[in-house]
């Protein structure tokens, strides 16, 4: 960066015309398309309204935090939704939670068949064909159109995925202003410089003030979510644009876009290795609060990890892609990690409960 510094750079009061221009035209023409696909006035809020359950007792009404999960209306998203849902409510009123209460962001832009499990609120999915086959850019244009609709009591926002389940009753760990979030090892700012230097300039400060994380799990005050998520969104539209950034972040690019719009807001996150473990790499749940299943766990029957390669044994939530895993899935053979264990228990406890789990939504 430095031997080209000088060579034909933009005063930077221009650049930052060019900047603040760039981000209310691209967030101007979406929420534009926004109303114009909700010409009948703002969408309700159905199966049970963003403002449930929203203050539960025991807890310390500042501290209490406001699930948000965002989700489409594909039925591998609509059956981890359903699991998801179920562990929070296990979880909420125990001992030790701020669990406030819960609004399931359905960016398919129509109603499903979850309304009356699951408080949702729908919103509109990004215009036809900007997401370019990737589904989750529309996560942060989703969070932009819920901050703007809701109408929750809590101060704070957890970010949540639904392929999260909760072990523990989930605490506030953040503190003040300085959000909670769980590092990535794969996510690495200081290692992708030049990429970043087009998103994060240098009059910010070194890239190492990017923290290495995604924006779920995520712990952060709602009026500081209301300032990122606009950034965020244009940030991640604008490296999906980028071919060389495409390329080399791939599908985490919009987990990159979170870091770098939260740093541009001077945003620095409380990293919790225990917020989240990640089977089958992490091997023991007991000391963290939520298992992300989003890597298949393969093993022989002798319970050797077989990964990138199918096992005799194996949990991978791909392989349901067109339905529901079945109740009482077989657990895992003798020497499988306990965290692959538990993972599975716990799936097959929450099918066993919830109602109607074999039928189509």
């Amino acid at each position: 960066m430095s031997g080209r510094k000088n060579a034909g750079k933009a005063s930077p009061c221009l650049l930052l015309l060019i900047s603040v221009g760039c981000f209310f035209a691209t967030y101007n023409f979406l929420t534009m398309v926004g109303h114009g696909r909700s010409r009948d006035g703002p969408r309700k809020m159905l199966g049970g309204g963003d403002s449930a359950d929203s203050f539960v007792a025991g807890s310390d009404p500042s501290k209490r935090f406001h699930v948000a999960l965002t989700a489409t209306d594909a039925l591998y998203s609509q059956w981890q939704s359903r699991i998801m849902y179920y562990w929070y409510r296990e979880m909420r009123d125990r001992p030790g939670s701020d669990m406030g209460g819960f609004t399931r962001i359905l960016h398919s832009g129509k109603p499903d068949g979850l309304m009356d499990e699951i408080p949702t609120l729908v919103v509109d999915p990004l215009p036809e064909g900007v997401d370019r086959g990737y589904i989750v850019l529309n996560r942060p244009w989703a969070f932009v159109q819920w901050l703007k609709k809701s109408n929750i009591k809590e101060d704070y926002v957890l970010m949540a995925e639904p392929d999260h389940i909760f072990v523990r009753p989930l605490p506030n760990l953040a503190h003040g202003d300085e959000p909670a979030a769980f590092p990535f090892f794969y996510i690495k700012p200081t290692e992708n410089e030049k990429i970043l230097r087009k998103f994060f300039p240098e009059e910010k400060g070194p890239v190492s003030k990017i923290d290495p994380i995604g924006n779920s799990p995520v712990i952060i005050k709602k009026a500081q979510l209301e300032k990122i998520a606009p950034t965020w969104m244009n940030v991640s539209l604008k490296m999906k644009e980028d071919a060389e950034t495409d390329k080399a972040f791939g599908w985490v690019l919009e987990m990159y876009a979170y870091a770098v719009a939260s740093a541009l807001h001077g945003v620095h996150h409380n990293l919790r290795k225990d917020f989240m473990i990640q089977p089958p790499w992490d091997v023991k749940s007991d000391s963290t609060f939520i298992i992300h299943y989003t890597y298949g766990c393969d093993y022989t029957l002798k319970g050797e990890l077989t990964y990138g390669k199918i096992g005799e044994w194996r949990f991978d939530k791909r392989s349901y892609l067109r339905s529901p895993p079945p109740r009482n899935l077989s657990l895992p053979p003798p020497g499988v990690p306990e965290s692959v264990a538990t993972l599975v228990k716990m799936v097959n406890e929450a099918t066993a409960n919830i109602p109607g789990w074999d039928e189509e939504r």
